[in-house]
């Protein structure tokens, strides 16, 4: 069999993306036992920095051995327990998958539904929440990765703590690329993934857990479903050294390197940079007569799902982009399923550059279908947004 040397991508779509050339090379080094001690100070450096980019002093701040969606369960698994009430604000894919995982936990599931494309109304929680009698979580998606919204989180955490509940929130797509803040938000459990705005592969779910979610925990009446995902384990490992598991030592190493790169530039800064870039891609849409399905104000700069025109099907769209341009983009999920792009523009992937080069690669995808744009007008709008931006 022969060698296999991967092409170039773009990869704009929803995760993952391209990484940088230094945690490319971080993968590389050699491989240390997991409970080397040299590779006891690598994990010890990953979690100072973690907690760093959570905004958090949380101990309990690991990265989970799985993706987002491992994540996700840890999350549940650990702090649900059969006929527990659990109440999720859903507006999109991956709400609907914590319910899933929810009811997976043997949790009495309330679904407050939203429709594709909105924020969590914090009224609708409110009032859903003070019609039970005892709930143990709320929790919700902070950008939601099928639709690009974004819901501010402060109102949900006090509606939770009021109600002695705690606040879980899945900031895949969020963390390291829009303001987040665990500790001063009233954050209890979040999870992410690193193969987005964090800038590594994927592989890893960094998870952070307040007191208030460790004591609940503490509190179980029965063992955690999961023994991988059991947090009281894990955290024994990263904070103990008790063998758990056999971690996945390369992949740390390119965490430690994408964190480092990450507050080599600033939380702040990043967070910028991701707006900027994002504010670009949206002048240039809308010069090109498209449409953004999140409303002003509550779009992810990290993540924009774009509709599709009428008559224009999506799918040559992003072939033709892929075949002819080396561009990777998403498209829907769920009800959207055939009627967006998701763009991405994530981590190392958010720049300018890459807009200009996608909004130029579009605009060739659109005419081949039919659809006429004036020539560059995508490219020019665009140019006049970061223009004004630096003035």
């Amino acid at each position: 069999m022969d060698d296999f040397n991967p092409p170039t991508r773009l990869l704009m779509g929803a995760g993952p993306s391209n990484i940088h050339p230094r945690v490319a090379n971080a993968m590389t080094a050699p491989l240390l036992g997991h409970l080397d001690p040299d590779f006891l100070g690598v994990m010890d450096d990953v979690r100072e920095m973690l907690r760093e980019v959570f905004q958090t002093k949380n101990a309990a701040t690991l990265p989970v051995s799985g993706t987002g969606t491992a994540g996700m369960e840890a999350a549940l698994v650990n702090v649900l327990e059969p006929g527990d009430t659990f109440v999720i604000g859903t507006n999109g894919y991956f709400g609907e998958r914590l319910a899933e995982i929810g009811r997976r936990c043997g949790a009495e599931v309330v679904t407050v539904e939203h429709p594709m494309g909105s924020p969590v109304d914090p009224d609708a929680v409110k009032a859903r929440v003070a019609s039970l009698k005892r709930v143990k979580a709320v929790a919700v998606v902070h950008a939601e990765t099928s639709t690009g919204v974004l819901t501010p989180l402060e109102p949900l955490a006090a509606i939770a703590h009021e109600a002695g509940a705690l606040l879980v929130v899945d900031a895949v797509t969020s963390l390291a690329g829009v303001e987040f803040r665990a500790d001063a938000w009233g954050v209890d459990v979040c999870y992410s993934g690193t193969q987005k705005c964090i800038g590594a592969p994927p592989g890893l779910s960094p998870i952070t857990l307040s007191e208030r979610a460790i004591e609940v925990m503490r509190a179980r009446k029965t063992k955690v479903q999961s023994f991988y995902l059991d947090l009281t384990m894990l955290q024994d490992y990263w904070a103990q050294r008790v063998y758990h598991h056999t971690a996945p030592v390369s992949m740390i190493y390119a965490l430690r390197e994408a964190l480092r790169l990450v507050l080599e530039e600033g939380l702040e800064a990043r967070w910028a940079r991701h707006a900027h870039s994002a504010a670009a891609l949206y002048a240039g849409l809308g010069a090109m007569g498209l449409a953004i399905v999140a409303p002003e104000g509550h779009r992810v700069p990290s993540l924009t799902a774009v509709r599709s025109p009428d008559g224009v099907p999506e799918a040559d769209v992003r072939k033709y982009l892929f075949a002819h341009h080396g561009i990777e983009i998403s498209g829907g999920l769920s009800e959207l399923a055939g009627k967006v792009w998701r763009v991405g523009l994530m981590g190392h992937n958010s720049t300018v550059s890459n807009v200009l080069t996608f909004l130029s690669g579009l605009e060739n995808a659109l005419a081949g279908q039919g659809f006429e744009v004036a020539a560059g007008a995508g490219v020019a709008a665009a140019q006049r947004s970061v223009r004004a931006d630096l003035a």
